[in-house]
């Protein structure tokens, strides 16, 4: 694998049973970039990152992470990687600097090393003046950075963060990502992180957008936005079938129907807009012209909302 490539995923897919929770995904990530995994409940991002953190097994494909493949050197992985998982794993009853002691200690990191490492980590992610501060009194956004500080003790290289600020208000939700960023810019970090959340998807380098198993889009969020090609027209109708036909009939063009919604892409939507008005306003309850956004992006890959149930 190319050096450039911190994390390489070829043809990888999981069943549980008869259902099959990964296809066939294929993706590769560059070193020091923020890679985002980005799809509803159920698109599959919790097996790939089970897989990512080598707690499942590989049944079919090949995952490497620094050179590494995850199948054949599982331990050699997990010396390399930093991981934050969604649910909470601090104690409560005990100080920021004393969860991050204990936690060396399960790195096998102790003595002088295991103080500098610690005092570094609460430097860098501005936790010093409350570290000695119970983790109970904490709020939302100042647990994530312990928690991040946690996976990171013993240096890793990439760092994964399953649905980091899921429950955060949006403050603190800034406030980690912050700190993220900062991982990769300063220490040139690699970071691969999961979300549901299409404004945290903006932040990252490159997204992968997983639905049903299927890595439906790879790309930098502004190259998955080009790749629509227009604008983007959403009309509402109390008749959606009747105005398909009527718009299909008058501008030869096939709208994308998704629920009670017509959807069409097409360049200088405005004008198609203006037509649609004037030649139909009496089946129309509303009408919405805007610039291709992260889910017009995965409507147009997967033909359903974001928010749609996984059956």
């Amino acid at each position: 694998m190319p050096q450039s490539f911190a994390v390489n995923v070829e043809n990888l897919s999981h069943r549980y049973g008869s259902h099959e929770a990964l296809k066939d995904v294929c993706f590769s990530v560059e070193t020091g970039k923020i890679f985002g995994l980005l799809g509803p409940n159920g698109g599959g991002k919790t097996t790939l990152f089970r897989l990512l953190c080598t707690l499942l097994p590989i049944q079919s494909g090949k995952l490497s992470i620094l050179g590494l493949d995850v199948f054949q050197k599982p331990d050699e992985v997990r010396k390399l990687v930093g991981i934050t998982f969604q649910s909470p794993s601090l104690d409560d009853r005990l100080t920021i600097r004393e969860n991050l002691k204990y936690q060396s200690y399960l790195y096998g990191i102790r003595g002088k090393q295991m103080h500098q490492r610690i005092d570094d980590l609460l430097e860098k992610l501005g936790l010093s003046d409350r570290k000695n501060d119970y983790v109970k009194s904490l709020s939302g956004g100042l647990k994530r950075r312990v928690e991040i500080a946690k996976g990171m003790l013993h240096n890793p290289e990439v760092l994964l963060l399953d649905e980091p600020n899921t429950g955060l208000d949006p403050g603190a939700r800034k406030d980690v990502w912050t700190y993220i960023k900062q991982l990769r810019d300063v220490q040139n970090m690699t970071v691969i992180v999961t979300t549901h959340l299409m404004d945290e998807a903006e932040n990252c380098d490159q997204l992968g957008i997983l639905d049903h198993g299927v890595l439906v889009a790879n790309g930098t969020p502004d190259e998955l936005r080009e790749s629509i090609g227009g604008d983007c027209i959403t009309i509402h109708s109390d008749d959606p079938d009747a105005l398909l036909v009527k718009i299909e009939s008058a501008f030869q063009l096939t709208p994308q129907k998704i629920g009670s919604l017509l959807r069409i892409e097409k360049e200088s939507g405005h004008e198609l807009v203006r037509d649609i008005v004037e030649q139909f306003s009496d089946d129309i309850r509303s009408i919405v012209l805007g610039k291709p956004t992260l889910e017009d992006v995965f409507i147009s890959k997967t033909g359903h909302q974001f928010w749609e149930e996984i059956s």
